[in-house]
């Protein structure tokens, strides 16, 4: 049997068995690595190899950033003012949380920290309104997963570091099909939401929008600082990581004053434990990656997809069909170590930009956010409303059906992606 044959049947058995992914992917990698006779005192120089790299630093700054700012009372506060800006209006309040959901995305860059910290506040709001706890809940979770597409964005750093593209540009590039997804969901707020007898609330006055918006301004400030500097040269996205950690402690202590001194040792253990999930997945999935393009795996992967068709665009939709399948059963940085080096080789062959990929592949891994079996913005959902994954997912369906017509239109339209990072010259 050959070696590649063994690391994924390997691989797919431990699945099945319900091993962690991040055992099953160096499970699966130390067997093949004996089968092809490479001494096993290399499996820790290819895992240090990878996981010792400047770029990777930015991934438990992130996470000890969007930490912070969910302890320091951000979220209420943008709930409030979008709230009192769109209240009003037909299916306000899914509208709220789907803007909130953008607006988090850009300080947490996490999907399961959006639904824990706007979920908690909105899933009761919109069930008193009349939603119903199934249509609360999936809408929460589908528009969470918005949070690892809008920069700053912990899925971006890895599949930079992986593909070798600009971190930066792919921060920049992620914006509007951020948007894009975000806009897909509200019309289908809206359509459901059509002649349904939800609550509706008075409008606020303009002195009312103003004083939200004061309250939420620190808040909404923060993209805007670490985008900015990252667009205008003054720190890369690794060290714009840790501005935001200085500057989410800055507004939580001195400014909203909701995060105490005696609170910082438990929020840096949360994140620590978090940071070493994620690294404990690269680290492994690193070696599953290299015995993948080392053994030729992604080299035959990549001519096969190529022989299934000639046609560029029958081969992006097979693409995402295994992106979409993928994304059902394995976590977004998981799919990006295993899967970017099979299939960034047939994306260059046939023209299609790696920034725009890049998007493509994270809108499709954020689809798997709400997807069973691993659905992990759904199961964060079903605990803060108490229903059933079954009950969830009844109530799913217009808002993935919302979320692959947006996916289409960013996959079969790359300028979506491309047009803001090329306005702006990013590199």
């Amino acid at each position: 049997m050959s070696v590649s044959a063994v690391l994924f049947i390997v691989f797919g058995i431990l699945l099945f068995l319900n091993v962690p992914i991040a055992i099953a992917l160096g499970l699966s990698s130390i067997v093949a690595l004996f089968m092809t006779g490479v001494p096993l005192s290399m499996f820790p120089r290819i895992i240090a190899a990878s996981t010792g790299k400047f770029t990777l630093l930015a991934i438990p700054f992130f996470i000890l950033a969007g930490i912070i700012m969910e302890k320091s009372g951000i979220s209420e506060r943008l709930i409030k003012f979008a709230n009192k800006a769109v209240g009003h209006l037909t299916a306000g309040l899914a509208i709220v949380a789907v803007i909130t959901s953008c607006f988090f995305a850009a300080i947490s860059g996490s999907g399961p920290a959006t639904v824990a910290a706007l979920g908690a506040i909105l899933i009761p709001a919109m069930t008193k309104a009349g939603y119903g706890k199934g249509m609360s809940s999936a809408l929460l979770a589908t528009s969470g997963a918005i949070g690892i597409i809008i920069p700053p964005s912990i899925a971006f750093v890895v599949y930079g570091m992986i593909a070798e593209v600009s971190i930066g540009r792919l921060f920049i590039a992620g914006i509007v099909p951020g948007l894009v997804v975000g806009a897909a969901l509200i019309v289908a707020s809206l359509i459901i939401s059509y002649n349904k007898d939800y609550g509706q609330q008075s409008r606020a006055s303009f002195r009312e929008v103003m004083v939200a918006f004061k309250g939420a301004f620190w808040g909404l400030l923060t993209p805007v600082i670490i985008l900015g500097g990252i667009y205008g040269g003054i720190f890369t996205p690794t060290e714009a990581a840790g501005v935001a950690v200085i500057y989410g402690l800055f507004v939580g202590v001195f400014i909203y004053k909701k995060i105490k001194w005696k609170e910082f040792m438990t929020i840096l253990v949360d994140s620590s434990v978090s940071s070493a999930v994620v690294m404990l997945i690269v680290a492994n999935a690193s070696l599953f990656a290299w015995i993948v393009t080392t053994e030729g795996i992604a080299t035959a992967a990549s001519n096969l997809l190529l022989n299934i068709s000639s046609n560029k665009y029958v081969l992006l939709l097979v693409i995402n069909v295994l992106l979409l399948i993928a994304g059902c059963f394995i976590d977004a940085i998981s799919a990006y170590m295993i899967l970017v080096p099979i299939l960034l080789p047939t994306i260059l062959q046939i023209g299609y930009d790696p920034i725009a990929f890049g998007v493509m592949m994270t809108v499709n891994l954020a689809i798997g956010q709400i997807t069973p079996p691993v659905g992990v913005n759904l199961y964060v959902a079903c605990g803060i409303s108490k229903i059933s994954l079954k009950e969830i997912s009844r109530a799913l369906t217009p808002f993935l059906i919302a979320s692959f017509i947006a996916l289409m239109i960013i996959t079969y339209f790359p300028a979506v992606s491309l047009w803001l990072p090329n306005i702006m010259g990013m590199k």
